[in-house]
């Protein structure tokens, strides 16, 4: 059995954000609960990113572990946080948000309100983004502790919003990225490939994260455009294949799924990428959607080749 030295693990990707890392160093600095270690991941930055850590290192009260690879992409780096990690449970901090002060002691809470003999079937505690105002991203969660999948929780219950929490060490491990996919990889994958998996996640309407979005943010770049085509394609491709058994609670999401699995798979084509080849349509269900989505994906798909 894996003995852990630390109860989370806060690892953090990041690549050119000397400008904004400090804002998560001080938000560690800050926690009410104090048993963790810090993993930052630089891939690749040629800023002072190394320079601010090594400071870092000698006055905080925290470990904090510097890890440098040659510019892959987040996923990888990511990846590497997790098979480097002590804690039992991974909090994965972007380089330009902070944590709420008692984000990691309401988290400890909440794990600890599972009893053990219950935690094996648990993989995560999720809580809820709030912007740097205080107004809560998107949607709250049914009650104020609710146990349920991933894709429960999207598909039958329809909660919408940036949502963020931890996720237990030995799962991660079991459920990497998928790094021989090129580029962007849509985070949900994973999530979703575990909840498929059994494991469950106890939400919770506590405030953990504060978001703060940047101009250089995935968002900000256009996440509906041909430089992300295979990542939205592979989850168009998963909600219409995987996860058809929800598709009860919001045939119109399968719909628009269906329409998206066609728009990037022109996208795809029209620059040469060729489709995975393990990731055919299995099944009457996948295929009557795409089939009947087919004109409305080729439309969109035409619109975004004319605002290009």
């Amino acid at each position: 059995m894996q003995t852990w030295r630390h109860l989370f693990t806060v690892i953090t990707p990041t690549y050119n954000r000397a400008h904004t890392l400090e804002r998560v160093y001080l938000s560690l600095r800050e926690q009410s609960f104090q048993d963790f270690e810090w993993v930052i991941v630089d891939d690749g930055s040629t800023d002072s990113t190394r320079t601010m850590v090594m400071a870092w290192q000698q006055e905080a009260s925290f470990p904090i572990h510097y890890v440098w690879q040659k510019n892959q992409h987040k996923k990888t780096a990511f990846n590497r946080g997790v098979r480097k990690a002590n804690g039992e449970l991974v909090v994965a901090v972007d380089s330009d948000d902070s944590l709420d002060t008692n984000a990691l002691y309401a988290m400890a809470g909440a794990w600890a309100g599972i009893p053990p003999s219950e935690r094996s079937r648990f993989v995560a505690i999720t809580g809820l983004c709030a912007r740097p105002d205080g107004s809560v991203v998107g949607d709250m969660f049914p009650s104020d502790v609710f146990d349920a999948t991933v894709l429960d929780m999207t598909f039958k219950y329809h909660i919408k919003g940036e949502k963020f929490g931890c996720l237990r060490t030995d799962v991660l491990l079991q459920f990497p990225f998928p790094e021989e996919i090129a580029g962007f990889v849509p985070e949900s994958l994973v999530w979703r490939a575990i909840a498929r998996a059994g494991y469950q996640t106890r939400f919770v309407n506590q405030v953990f994260r504060v978001y703060h979005d940047s101009n250089d943010s995935l968002s900000r770049q256009g996440r509906e455009s041909q430089q992300h085509a295979l990542g939205l394609w592979l989850l168009a491709h998963d909600t219409i294949v995987e996860c058809l058994p929800w598709f009860r609670y919001q045939p119109q999401t399968f719909l628009m799924a269906a329409a998206r699995y066609t728009r990037f798979a022109l996208h795809l084509k029209h620059s040469d990428q060729p489709l995975p080849g393990d990731r055919a349509l299995r099944g009457l269900g996948s295929r009557v959607l795409v089939g009947l989505m087919w004109p409305i994906g080729a439309l969109l798909y035409m619109r975004d080749r004319s605002r290009t």
